[in-house]
């Protein structure tokens, strides 16, 4: 067993891999490109230790980005863009509002919705809080929701931008494990569900305790009209993720072509209602550039420091040393997810993935985890680290959007880490809700 061999070769780690460490460190606390950092981190590892050549950075640097299934990340980003930009995600708030309008917590379960329907076409948790915070927050207010709950109620909802597929996290991760984004997102279908349905309950319990909004009870004919009448208005909008959701899953698209045709099809409904023209496209090709060049610098350097990483044993140097402390798979599952959580509080998600996940990997396989459910597992656990307070990116989201004081808006997120906790603790511990569904 990979245990007993581990303990035969102690992995002592010197400054070769501590003093890169602390410069990464530094140099994002400095405010440096997270993409420069690691950058930075890749070639001083390799330099002082001289376990790979230098020169293997710049090969890298492009043999790492030179992939067809990461193709699909701008696609998808410039199929949200064109959303927001045609009005067509305010037809899925329109429906939503319909779907919950029975509802006592009506326009909070609403915004929840929204925001999975959003995820499941942009696959970005930032880019949904920014969409959905501007259509629904002041709307969430006037229902008589204090405006700091609004804002974690919308950071919540958001973190399903990377759990719901198609999600551009399971695109990296499946690009650094090997293993197929059509796969991973079939895997991650329930658990991305049932992450939404914990922020549902969420809301309804806190509701319910606060009494912050009230709405009339309608008989169920009146809110089948006002379903009918919603998708009516916007059934044309679902035809986007209906082509993601069916052409992948039913294997006759991969993740790429899917977002290709979403992007087509997005572009001629914008044409075709005349809410978008030809002197738009600049502007929406520059925005979402910004958010991919984002993306793709942190993953090209990435993979070098990654393959420092391997070559200096530090994935076995770590099973090495948090087997020594327990071999008990509760209590390494449980330090996983600690780990996973902090480290989503504190990066992005991309470099969390390419860093992180070839060196828990090792560990989830020595303790009999599969690889989908450890994938699941992570992108979930990193999730949560985007509304735990007091670092949650989608919470400096939501407050820039709004301009209240982050500490009001993380104290009201509280009950949502609170619950989507739980299903992370289900995933990790219930291997068959990580199972391939098609």
């Amino acid at each position: 067993m990979l245990w007993q061999q581990l303990q035969e070769q102690t992995v002592e780690l010197g400054w070769s891999f501590y003093g890169p460490v602390i410069a990464f460190v530094l140099l994002c606390g400095l405010a440096v490109p997270v993409w420069a950092a690691i950058g930075v981190a890749a070639c001083l590892m390799l330099y002082i230790s001289g376990v790979l050549p230098l020169s293997l950075v710049g090969e890298a640097l492009f043999d790492g980005i030179d992939a067809f299934a990461l193709t699909a990340i701008p696609l998808f980003i410039l199929t949200g863009d064109v959303l927001v930009r045609t009005g067509l995600s305010r037809k899925f708030l329109d429906v939503a509002d319909a779907l919950t309008s029975w509802a006592r917590s009506g326009f909070g379960s609403a915004t929840v919705l929204v925001c999975g329907m959003f995820s499941a076409i942009s696959g970005s948790d930032a880019a949904g809080a920014a969409a959905v915070g501007r259509m629904t927050i002041d709307r969430l207010t006037e229902a008589g929701y204090p405006r700091p709950y609004a804002c974690a109620l919308v950071a919540a909802g958001a973190c399903t931008g990377i759990l719901i597929p198609p999600s551009i996290a399971y695109i990296v991760i499946g690009l650094v494990l090997g293993i197929s984004a059509s796969t991973l997102f079939e895997a991650a279908l329930i658990p991305g569900l049932l992450i939404l349905l914990s922020i549902l309950v969420t809301n309804s319990v806190v509701n319910r305790m606060k009494a912050f909004e009230n709405n009339e009870a309608i008989s169920l004919a009146e809110w089948g009209a006002n379903v009918a009448a919603s998708l009516k208005r916007g059934w044309y909008a679902f035809l986007v993720p209906g082509i993601i959701f069916y052409g992948i899953f039913s294997g006759r698209l991969t993740p790429t072509e899917a977002g290709a045709v979403a992007v087509v099809v997005t572009i001629v409904m914008g044409f075709v209602l005349r809410t978008l023209r030809f002197a738009d496209f600049p502007s929406m090709l520059v925005s979402s550039a910004k958010v991919n060049g984002v993306i793709l610098p942190i993953i090209a350097f990435s993979l070098p420091l990654a393959q420092a990483l391997a070559a200096l044993n530090v994935p076995q140097g770590f099973v090495y040393s948090i087997t020594e402390i327990t071999s008990e798979p509760v209590f390494i599952i449980a330090l996983m997810i600690v780990v996973l959580i902090a480290a989503g509080c504190v990066m992005e998600t991309t470099p969390n993935i390419v860093i992180l996940a070839p060196i828990l990997k090792p560990l989830a396989d020595e303790i009999g985890m599969g690889e989908l459910q450890f994938c699941v597992m992570m992108i979930t656990a990193l999730g949560v680290g985007f509304i735990t307070p007091p670092l949650g990116l989608n919470l400096f989201v939501t407050a820039g959007l709004t301009g209240e004081p982050i500490l009001k808006i993380a104290y009201w997120a509280i009950p949502f880490v609170l619950f989507m906790l739980m299903v992370v603790l289900l995933i990790a511990y219930v291997p068959v809700l990580s199972v391939p569904i098609f």
